[in-house]
């Protein structure tokens, strides 16, 4: 039986193999294994790939969003908004500054994006950040939360851990809030061999305070001036994600290409839900997730025929144990009904897509689904 993964992790390493062997060669040589000009110089082309004034690496795109929060000022008695169809790291980094999360629904069945009318709906005087996730590789309109953030004294801080590249308008996303994270997790568009993250923004002040937290609240050694943390990006990583980075455009575009091959092949197919890009954005399809009835007992089927699809969330954030006893005990809170996110979870399927999908295998896909549903 022939399988098709989810993500072809293996297809993509073959691309970089030699430029990486050669680089992690040159940092065990000097044994400079944390920071470093490597480093320094992913940092420096990811801010620009961004379209960022600054990129501060670190270790995880959780520790991201967190610093990030941090180097704002976010922390205990502060509220803060996103939406509940994340990861729930999203949700778990606010809960980490002693900020309380506030979830909200997203807009619609198609693009799943925040929806900005709950946020304004869900704004006390406590807020002070709210958190966008671009989710599944396309941007959430940020030009719609500037102007209410900016109205209550609020920060716009970018989820856009799943986004490496997409952009809406002008704008790369991670570029168009006050401050954002982002996660090089493996299976990311731009992925490391390992964890790793980033905050991005365009202020001075935040990026310096952003590299003090990751380093134990430090800017010089054994000086500590504010309370930190030990998320520091390997500098072996620096080496994989700037390898990746030079061929990010390339295979976004392909993933573009094998997103509108899904949308040709699966328009005749019932009962199939096909995502939709939000004007204005141009996608990078992290995920091609569609929507299906019975969709647990379709994915056994994908699986058993060789088809590794997944799930990207199965659970809103507030019916998880974990924050739905927060949310009892007062340390998150529910912002209005989450009709679409409760809707919509149970039917959630991603597709296989990566930059090297075949034709053959996507057909493969297709004519999957297509048996399972009948």
């Amino acid at each position: 039986m022939t399988v098709i993964p989810l993500v072809d992790l293996a297809a993509q390493h073959a691309a970089v193999a030699r430029e990486v062997a050669t680089g992690w060669r040159n940092v065990l040589a000097r044994t400079a294994f944390i920071g470093g000009p490597e480093v320094a110089a992913f940092e420096a082309e990811y801010a620009t790939f961004t379209t960022s004034r600054h990129c501060v690496g670190v270790a995880n795109g959780t520790d991201a969003i967190e610093i990030a929060l941090r180097a704002l000022g976010v922390g205990p008695g502060d509220e803060c908004i996103l939406p509940a169809n994340t990861f729930i790291a999203t949700a778990e980094a606010v809960s980490r500054t002693g900020a309380v999360p506030v979830l909200v629904d997203c807009v619609d069945d198609d693009t799943y994006l925040i929806d900005t009318d709950a946020v304004e709906a869900a704004v006390t005087a406590r807020t002070r950040a709210i958190i966008p996730v671009h989710l599944y590789g396309q941007a959430a309109p940020v030009e719609r939360l500037l102007p209410l953030a900016d109205g209550i004294g609020a920060w716009v801080v970018e989820d856009a851990a799943q986004a490496h590249g997409a952009r809406r308008g002008d704008l790369g996303a991670g570029a168009g809030g006050h401050a954002a994270a982002t996660s090089f997790y493996p299976g990311k568009n731009l992925g490391a061999y390992g964890d790793a993250g980033a905050v991005l923004t365009g202020s001075d002040d935040v990026a310096r305070r952003a590299r003090m937290i990751r380093d134990h609240g430090s800017a010089r050694k054994y000086e500590h001036d504010l309370p930190g943390l030990n998320s520091r990006m390997d500098t072996l990583q620096a080496v994989v994600l700037s390898a990746k980075l030079r061929r990010l455009a390339g295979w976004n575009a392909a993933r573009r290409d094998a997103a509108a091959r899904y949308d040709v092949l699966l328009s005749g197919v019932d009962r199939v839900i096909r995502p939709r890009t939000l004007d204005g954005n141009e996608h990078v399809w992290h995920l091609y997730v569609v929507r299906v009835p019975e969709r647990d007992r379709v994915l056994k089927e994908l699986r058993a025929a060789g088809i590794l699809a997944g799930i990207h969330y199965p659970t809103p954030i507030h019916l998880t144990p974990a924050f739905a006893g927060l949310a009892r005990v007062g340390l998150a809170r529910i912002g209005g009904a989450l009709t679409v996110a409760e809707r919509t979870a149970p039917e959630l399927l991603s597709l296989p897509l990566f930059a090297e999908i075949t034709v053959g295998q996507q057909e493969q896909v297709v004519g999957a689904v297509q048996m399972a549903l009948g």
